[in-house]
């Protein structure tokens, strides 16, 4: 999101700027500039933010995110070596999956992902993934498929031309799962959307159904197909905590992970630390760290007019690419490493789209460290994604 020009009513909310002289690296972010943007609405400096982060002997995998783009692939590089990431699960349009390996080589790990921008969303999502899910596995080592069933897909195919594919147990999404079963390879589903959109997007439940009406047919497809499932973004309920209870106890081959930052931090810094403590000590091995960055060319050049892609407003050249990639990273390892609590340093746009009278456009949500066990952060940032590849018979 591009900053405001206008004076922000809500600068005087921040909280007052720490000192550069902290003797605690893990409570209190640093300011260093005084830049408001919305990947950066403290003014921090991303990179020394990076090294006082609390040293690990261990490298992170970062089991979900997009990273398109040769120049972009390349910044993002640099911001995963400097957060400790040593590897990352993509998804990834076919096309650009080689660049994007000659990029970040042995670094980066393929997700068979729909085309997005294929001209034809209806050959795209439909016969064009059935064909490329081999093409993913055999040339680039994919063991992992990616079913987005956002209710936003109720937009892009609406009422009847969508029937025999939104629903996550339709009739496409069956034969999707199908191969990737017959492949060897697991699932990962985006089911839902935050409570937020609900309230305010898709306030309209006869187009875009109640929430809990996206999770009938994701249990269904876990008890149909006995793989390993992922379903991304916290189960797509971070809000929920027990109702993740309740679909991790019946379904054993499911499996979280935490992308989508500003959501997972809003709504886990809601919880108390210790109900986040427990649930995550509960699902060890079953809760995988990811992050959701999306990286592309388009963040590295100003824009005019609407951008046709979605979020490439949220960067417009290599510099504000660094700092939109590096806040995620950061905000992440900050919420579970430290126990800093305060306000997070990404603008998060569903507090106006929610109140729009109290938030404006670079108000961000609260954030408050959980700081895991070392042994239980070890299990989410890396040993859960390893003991999870190797069912299917690959290293992480």
């Amino acid at each position: 999101m591009p900053s405001d020009p206008r004076p922000d009513p809500a600068h005087e909310r921040l909280p007052p700027e720490p000192t550069l002289e902290s003797s605690d690296p893990t409570s209190t972010p640093r300011p260093a500039q005084a830049a408001r943007v919305a990947a950066n609405r403290l003014g921090l400096d991303y990179r020394r933010e990076a090294a006082l982060l609390p040293a690990l002997p261990y490298p992170i995998i970062d089991f979900h995110a997009h990273i398109n783009g040769r120049a972009a692939a390349a910044i993002y590089r640099d911001v995963a070596r400097l957060f400790g990431i040593d590897r990352v699960y993509t998804m990834v349009r076919l096309e650009e999956a080689a660049t994007v390996r000659e990029v970040l080589g042995d670094t980066v790990r393929f997700i068979a992902f729909q085309n997005f921008r294929h001209a034809d969303k209806g050959f795209a999502f439909r016969q064009g993934f059935l064909d490329d899910i081999p093409v993913f596995h055999e040339r680039f080592g994919a063991r992992i498929v990616k079913l987005w069933n956002a209710p936003r897909m109720w937009e892009m195919f609406p009422d009847a031309a969508g029937a025999d594919l939104v629903p996550l147990d339709s009739e496409w999404r069956v034969r999707q799962s199908q191969l990737a079963q017959s492949l060897g390879m697991m699932m990962m589903v985006h089911v839902a959307d935050p409570d937020t959109w609900f309230a305010t997007r898709y306030a309209d439940w006869r187009k875009y159904q109640k929430k809990a009406d996206h999770y009938r047919p994701l249990e269904a497809m876990l008890d149909r197909f006995p793989m390993q499932w992922i379903a991304a973004h916290m189960g797509g309920s971070p809000e929920d905590l027990g109702f993740l209870d309740g679909l991790l106890e019946r379904h054993p081959n499911l499996y979280l992970d935490t992308s989508a930052t500003k959501w997972i931090v809003r709504e886990l810094s809601k919880h108390p630390p210790e109900r986040v403590v427990e649930f995550m000590t509960r699902w060890r091995g079953r809760v995988i760290f990811g992050s959701d960055i999306v990286t592309t060319d388009e963040h590295l050049a100003p824009k005019e007019g609407t951008p046709a892609l979605p979020m490439a407003d949220l960067a417009n050249s290599p510099e504000s690419a660094f700092e939109l990639y590096a806040s995620r990273y950061y905000a992440l390892r900050t919420m579970w490493e430290t126990d800093y609590d305060g306000e997070s340093p990404i603008a998060d746009p569903d507090l106006k789209m929610v109140d729009p009278v109290k938030h404006g456009d670079l108000d961000g949500p609260r954030l408050r460290g959980l700081r895991l066990a070392p042994d239980l952060l070890r299990t989410l940032y890396r040993d859960a994604a390893v003991a999870l590849m190797a069912t299917v018979g690959t290293q992480a």
